[in-house]
């Protein structure tokens, strides 16, 4: 049985930040041209090495994911479902995994909300998205070129969340034991045309509700691709240019008696001074 979500589904159309029809169909043209999946393996690898370390056998698995044919090879017994408004979980699962597409969510607290809601007492939960500093080169560019020629600005790039508001989504889910951490990652392009290529091969062109209904000037990508090979210069490989890639990772556990608890502010036994004390002293 699906969960109800959490919080009132906005209309499909005034009022929201994602086209979902539009982001269904540059999903759907990846899969057609080839999907680029470099960031799906570094995800994939990511959280197979943190599973490693956590003492622990997951056998009730569920997975979150727009991209199932990536991450269904990699965990072969998981029930996987589409990151719809409503997901479709099983209940009593030891693990949940929301990979790839909360950065796209309407309503990422009410994603969370789900995923917690399937997940037996002591289960766990991991996210793996897109923000900080994602594309922050590619965005400003496009700001600076699309000003200088038209006077104006339209959305064109996904605003991208920070770790702490993204880590406090886990609290606001119920969540305990939540850790947010990121994974900075830098790719290298011939130039901006190559980059825009791959975001269209990964699915992530722009999306927004707001987005500008018709053809860019070329001159606008024209400066920006100039402005761009000017400004972030691939330091290791000349007349490349480098784009950043923010991964960010949210963890946490369904509460459940006797789990370990976080220390009370004030309560450590020793000064940090202590701590910090050079051994030979």
């Amino acid at each position: 049985m699906k969960s109800a979500p959490t919080t009132p589904a906005l209309d499909k159309g005034q009022g929201r930040l994602i086209d979902d029809a539009a982001l269904g169909l540059h999903r759907d043209r990846a899969r057609k041209i080839g999907l680029a999946q470099p960031l799906h393996q570094i995800a994939i690898d990511e959280v197979q090495d943190r599973l490693a370390e956590i003492n622990r056998r997951f056998t009730r698995i569920g997975i979150v994911t727009s991209w199932p044919e990536v991450w269904q090879s990699h965990f072969p017994t998981a029930h996987i479902c589409a990151d719809d408004e409503v997901l479709d979980l099983p209940a009593n699962l030891d693990l949940v995994l929301h990979v790839m597409g909360l950065h796209w969510a309407e309503d990422p607290v009410g994603q969370i909300v789900q995923s917690a809601r399937a997940l037996r007492p002591d289960g766990l939960f991991i996210a793996v998205m897109l923000g900080g500093q994602t594309l922050h080169e590619l965005r400003d560019v496009l700001r600076r070129a699309e000003i200088e020629t038209t006077g104006g600005l339209s959305p064109r790039l996904l605003p991208m969340g920070e770790i702490r508001d993204l880590g406090g989504l886990l609290g606001r889910a119920g969540l305990a034991l939540p850790v947010a951490d990121h994974l900075p990652l830098r790719f290298s392009y011939r130039d901006l045309f190559h980059l825009a290529a791959d975001l269209r091969a990964m699915g992530e062109t722009n999306a927004l509700s707001e987005r500008l209904r018709k053809p860019t000037r070329r001159e606008i990508f024209a400066r920006a691709a100039a402005d761009y090979a000017m400004r972030f210069p691939d330091a290791s490989q000349t007349g490349r240019i480098v784009a950043t890639f923010d991964m960010i990772f949210l963890t946490g556990w369904a509460p459940a008696p006797g789990q370990q608890q976080p220390l009370r502010p004030g309560s450590a036994q020793m000064p940090l001074a202590d701590v910090l004390k050079p051994r030979n002293e």
